[in-house]
């Protein structure tokens, strides 16, 4: 076997499952804060935009984490990353459990995303190196990890969350990391050959110049859209779990109803890299924020249960194929030992994005005592990703030789 034929094979499989795995469980911090958020909010009597500042924090630190973490991986493989993070995660919810201000619950929560982060983008850049033919459905089964864990550990965690309270909610959340995350990372030690890297950036090819961007050029175009989309995307899934305990529904219906959400988008990831792998990232990537855009304003006639339900599935089944579209765009036009960090820093973006609308939604519901706003919000920032990614393809798109007139 030559380095080659390593890629899209039976181990690189094997390894995407165990991804997928550690993915699920090492990014539960992240949606744990949305859970307990009304719970935090009424314990401490504090404002709504105060309520979802450690769910801000937690996306600061996921998305430094994400750029910073990708650089390690780098140089140190996965295995090191990812045992850190367990580590880091583990002891600082640990210690959120007997935080005693939501200022201290915010700090700690800027740890636990910045330890999570290691099971989103670095996780995702580390599997890309592992397949060719099959690249955009791999990394759609890595990120899909991160809604699955949105989807599973809500409706898991509501039960303790109702019998004990949010403290012991972050209680299990150290135990469970620390003993799974850990032995699964050591199963990930083997690095990826590099005459198998060497063949998939020859066949693949670095475009980005060929089509008028410089590397870096697109980088940061990438990261201006993924604020966009993700300003838009923070709003229903920070926000829905405290508007229905709003509309009187209570939290157990909006950790339903996010749980229905982020299972759809566990659906739109797995379908948008089949479509990526046809179509490329930049095409599958516009046409997920089109359809996003089409699914926020669904919501603002929404009000009953039965259509909040009907949305929100739409919703995730719109927007879940958005974010794995980023990497596999930087693996389309960048070279491969450049994964980690490229990935790292255009995730980073879409986090920030998500920290910033999550926020932006709670200040906005403060000055107008309702969402309405906060989804027209939404859905201009949702515009800026189109044009961006519209200008994106447009460059990027192979061009038709003219015909010359022969005298």
């Amino acid at each position: 076997m030559t380095d080659a034929d390593i890629l899209d094979s039976r181990y690189a499989w094997v390894r995407l499952a165990i991804s997928l795995t550690i993915a699920t469980i090492g990014n539960v911090g992240m949606w744990a804060i949305v859970v307990i958020m009304p719970a935090v909010q009424a314990e401490f009597g504090i404002a709504r935009a105060d309520a979802s500042l450690p769910y801000t924090m937690t996306m600061v630190g996921f998305a430094v984490g994400n750029l910073l973490i990708g650089r390690i991986v780098d140089r140190l493989g996965i295995t090191t990353a990812l045992i850190a993070a367990a580590l880091l995660i583990s002891g600082s919810t640990a210690l959120a459990a007997l935080s005693p201000s939501v200022l201290v619950l915010s700090v700690l929560q800027l740890l636990i995303g910045f330890g999570s982060s290691a099971s989103f983008g670095p996780l995702m850049a580390d599997v890309s190196l592992w397949f060719l033919k099959r690249r955009g459905i791999a990394v759609a089964v890595t990120a899909s990890g991160n809604y699955l864990s949105g989807a599973i550990w809500p409706i898991i965690l509501a039960s303790v969350l109702a019998e004990q309270g949010w403290r012991a909610v972050y209680v299990v959340l150290a135990v469970v990391t620390l003993a799974t995350v850990v032995p699964l990372a050591l199963l990930l030690r083997r690095r990826v050959p590099l005459g198998a890297r060497a063949h998939a950036d020859q066949v693949s090819g670095v475009r980005a110049k060929a089509a008028g961007f410089s590397p870096r050029v697109l980088m940061f175009l990438l990261g201006a859209a993924g604020i966009g989309c993700c300003v838009a995307m923070s709003m229903p899934q920070v926000h829905i779990v405290s508007l229905c305990v709003d509309l009187g529904y209570g939290p157990a219906v909006g950790g339903q109803m996010l749980s229905l959400m982020l299972l759809g988008g566990v659906v739109s990831r797995l379908m948008s890299g089949f479509v990526a792998d046809r179509l490329g990232g930049v095409m599958t990537l516009l046409i997920g924020s089109g359809l996003q855009c089409l699914a926020l304003f669904l919501y603002l006639p929404a009000g009953g249960l039965v259509s909040l339900y009907t949305v929100s599935m739409i919703f995730g089944l719109s927007q879940g194929g958005i974010v794995p579209s980023y990497a596999l765009v930087v693996r389309e036009y960048m070279p491969s030992q450049e994964a980690g960090q490229r990935v790292g820093f255009v995730l980073m973006m879409t986090i920030l994005g998500m920290a910033l609308g999550g926020w932006m939604s709670g200040w906005i519901f403060d000055v107008t005592g309702s969402y309405q706003m906060a989804f027209i919000n939404g859905i201009i920032w949702n515009f800026l990703n189109i044009a961006i990614m519209a200008m994106i393809l447009m460059r990027t798109r192979p061009r038709k030789p003219r015909n010359v007139a022969v005298a």
